[in-house]
């Protein structure tokens, strides 16, 4: 039997944490028009209106996300990514769930994202419309192209 889930505040200085960070923006630039390319760095995802989790299987990295706070009561889910070694295992899921939550928590109405399109794409966007996102327009500054696309779901 696998070793459970563990979800965890994230400060974002450890070397798991940046490791899978950094995959998740070579993953987004392979599979991404260059000006299509939202995902946040580092630096980035250390600013006071994000917040950053990880998913540990034991002493492994599972996985990360991102809950960013806009105005308006809207949270946006940022730098979803599972680790390789542990895809098809629930870590996404798991993570998806602990961010509504979240959000609920802190009070916002809406929870959004911005993804693209495309094979490399479809395993993210199956999960959130089974979670009942469905696709929308922009929000938060971002411009819609042929590429991109927006799910909402109200809290």
């Amino acid at each position: 039997m696998s070793q459970p889930l563990d979800i965890r505040r994230d400060d974002l200085s450890g070397q798991p944490t940046r490791d899978l960070l950094a995959l998740h923006l070579r993953g987004m630039h392979a599979y991404s028009p260059p000006e299509s390319v939202h995902a946040l760095d580092l630096s980035a995802l250390s600013g006071p209106d994000i917040t950053v989790w990880t998913v540990w299987r034991g002493e492994a990295i599972a996985g990360i996300g991102a809950l960013r706070q806009h105005p308006g009561g809207v949270g946006e889910l940022k730098s979803m990514r599972t680790h390789p070694n542990h895809l098809r295992q629930g870590v996404a899921a798991a993570l998806l769930e602990h961010l509504i939550a979240e959000a609920r928590a802190r009070g916002l109405t809406r929870l959004s994202l911005e993804t693209g399109s495309g094979d490399a794409f479809e395993p993210a966007l199956a999960l959130y419309r089974r979670r009942g996102f469905a696709n929308g327009e922009a929000f938060g500054g971002y411009e819609a192209s042929d590429f991109n696309q927006f799910l909402h779901m109200d809290l």
